[in-house]
């Protein structure tokens, strides 16, 4: 199985001119993200725009990735949603197409307790062999799964990290500092990776890799290299596209950043919609500021 990785990039999912998925791009994405620095790839994730995908296309998609990028590049596979019995399956179909990983996310929706939240994921990775990363976004479920939650289920041989985009500094900190030392804290938010692993964090779960992958991956070795000023000197230059890639709910600005570099990933499915001049306008004088690391 493929090490997970640092940098992880939160791939976008191509489509067609039909909406239909384009799998043929879909596998060229995945090995240009990796030429362009990505340690692994989330698949099926809020980026990739899961919620408008089916559990064929998800399984498919999985599939194709994996054996585009093969030992190059771990891949993780979003399966999971506010349906357990739902989740567990497509974790085990997953698992048959030779995933690295799964992301297993809170869910939206139900707003569990923090107890249903552990008795969900502990039996979701009890069904699989597979590592799980879990998934605290807040701002999209509006639900935090708390240190504590994650500090226990940080025991569970098989869950082996968390992608944490809560904000919370002191929970998160708290996590990096009581959880076990082969536990893994990637920062959720491109804004926060700096101020994340100067405190212990591991690494990101990227949208902006999608783009600048080899940038982001110079500062997060600046970090690793303790060379904390240069590093911030790079997290200060990338501030402002981290920032424009979310003044609009993602994945619109990056699937249109993706298109603007000139490679063909389609416009979202519904009920996304793509970037209008209101938007653009503002938004290409930011990114032509930064060289673009995708392959086209």
């Amino acid at each position: 199985m493929t090490q997970i990785g640092r940098l992880l990039t939160a791939m976008i999912t191509p489509f067609d001119e039909n909406g239909n998925l384009d799998y043929k791009q879909a596998r060229k994405l995945a090995t240009s993200l990796v030429a362009s620095g990505s340690d692994g790839l989330v698949i099926g994730g809020t980026t990739g725009e899961s919620p408008s995908m089916s559990d064929d296309e998800k399984i498919r998609l999985f599939a194709e990735v994996k054996e585009a990028v093969g030992d190059t590049a771990s891949v993780i596979a979003g399966t999971t949603d506010n349906n357990h019995n739902k989740s567990i399956e497509l974790s085990k179909e997953a698992e048959k197409v030779y995933v690295d990983g799964l992301l297993l996310t809170v869910p939206a929706y139900n707003k569990p307790t923090q107890e249903g939240l552990f008795q969900h994921f502990k039996v979701i990775s009890e069904s699989t062999s597979l590592p799980g990363i879990l998934y605290n976004v807040p701002g999209r479920t509006s639900l935090n799964m708390t240190a504590g939650t994650t500090l226990r289920l940080a025991q569970i041989d098989n869950i082996v990290g968390v992608k944490e985009a809560s904000s919370d500094f002191p929970q998160i900190t708290e996590i990096i500092d009581q959880s076990p030392d082969n536990f893994m804290v990637w920062s959720g938010n491109d804004d926060e990776t700096f101020q994340i692993m100067c405190v212990g964090g591991f690494g990101i779960v990227s949208v902006a890799s999608n783009i600048i992958g080899l940038q982001i991956k110079k500062m997060m070795e600046l970090i690793l290299q303790q060379n904390i000023s240069s590093a911030a000197i790079e997290h200060r230059r990338l501030l402002p596209i981290f920032k424009a890639l979310f003044w609009v709910t993602n994945p619109i600005p990056i699937k249109y950043a993706v298109n603007k570099s000139g490679f063909r990933a389609g416009s979202p499915r519904l009920p996304m919609w793509p970037a209008d001049a209101g938007f653009t306008s503002k938004f290409d004088p930011i990114i032509d500021q930064y060289d673009i690391d995708l392959p086209v």
